[in-house]
């Protein structure tokens, strides 16, 4: 009875991610402006030269303002995501499969292990990315956000090696 319990909190785990990835992704797409202004904020580093002139000067250099660059690091995220979508989509389908009998257990355990690898990825991702450009100087919300996302992946990730 537990081997089941631990299979059904692994798949409703591993589905709880895609599903959050997936409206992330469907936003992304379908509206790219809402996320996609803050990646060029960010990337241009904005809000440190404006509000912090003196922590800017130092790391000026770090400054991504060509606009070609911005979108293409916005679209190479969404890839990304979109990745972790499927793969965690995949994951999920194969997790009911494998509590059905259907499919072995750690078959479907892999590809939703890699799944959440992906998911968390892209978190630890915004977070070096985005310490390389300053955020903490006022994009606290999204760094806590980042890592936020990153610990859950990674929850998510201990749970289905278990």
């Amino acid at each position: 009875m537990f081997d089941l319990a631990l299979l059904f909190a692994q798949l409703v785990a591993t589905g709880s991610i895609a599903v959050w990835m997936f409206t992330g992704v469907r936003d992304n797409i379908l509206y790219p402006s809402q996320n996609e202004s803050y990646t060029a904020e960010v990337m241009e580093m904005r809000r440190i030269k404006a509000d912090y002139p003196e922590a800017f000067e130092p790391v000026q250099h770090r400054a991504v303002t060509r606009r070609k660059t911005q979108l293409l690091a916005f679209r190479a995220v969404v890839i990304v995501e979109a990745l972790a979508c499927l793969v965690l989509s995949i994951g999920t389908v194969l997790l009911a499969l494998a509590l059905f009998g259907l499919l072995a257990q750690d078959t479907a355990k892999a590809v939703a292990l890699l799944g959440a690898t992906v998911f968390m990825s892209v978190w630890a991702g915004m977070l070096i990315v985005g310490n390389h450009f300053s955020y903490w100087f006022g994009h606290e919300g999204a760094q806590y956000t980042h890592f936020m996302m990153c610990l859950w992946g990674l929850g998510v990730m201990i749970l289905l090696t278990a």
